[in-house]
């Protein structure tokens, strides 16, 4: 586990596109530029899993405090491991790096959001001893919102 660098960004988005059938290499390239460069702090963490100088996974995260009332937690919003190397216990070794620099930064929680219809990362989630929190995720669609608007002011 290290610190992602800029040479391994390609392998990042190939994992990424295996896994959910989309490239989104210009996705890939701001959180780079947010998490990699600008964001390598006690605060934002961007990590690569290598095995013969290859990334097969990567894990993403970052500290944040106050927000939703919740004191300062550990905010895990990508992790995935190459296909072909899963059940390694590579996903759990990034899990466990991420929240080691977490817990020094202070953190006390370790959170996330995932669909609920991921079974495979919601299994991996709860084996690695995550459960359902306190947060409960509200959502709306703008589309939907604007429409409304519009009849209210006929």
């Amino acid at each position: 586990m290290r610190a992602v660098r800029r040479s391994d960004l390609q392998q990042v988005v190939a994992i990424d596109a295996t896994v959910t059938g989309l490239e989104k290499r210009a996705y890939w390239q701001r959180i780079y530029r947010r998490y990699g460069v600008t964001g390598a702090s006690e605060q934002r963490h961007f990590l690569v899993a290598v095995v013969h100088d290859k990334v097969v996974g990567f894990a993403i995260g970052e500290v944040r405090d106050w927000e939703f009332g919740s004191p300062p937690c550990g905010w895990v919003f990508a992790i995935d491991v190459d296909p072909l190397a899963r059940q390694g216990g590579i996903g759990a070794r990034l899990l466990s790096a991420l929240a080691g620099l977490f817990r020094r930064a202070g953190v006390r929680k370790l959170r996330t959001l995932l669909h609920r219809d991921n079974t495979l990362i919601l299994s991996f989630f709860r084996s690695q001893g995550m459960m359902a929190g306190p947060l409960i995720p509200l959502e709306m669609d703008l589309a939907d919102m604007t429409a409304a608007g519009a009849e209210r002011k006929r």
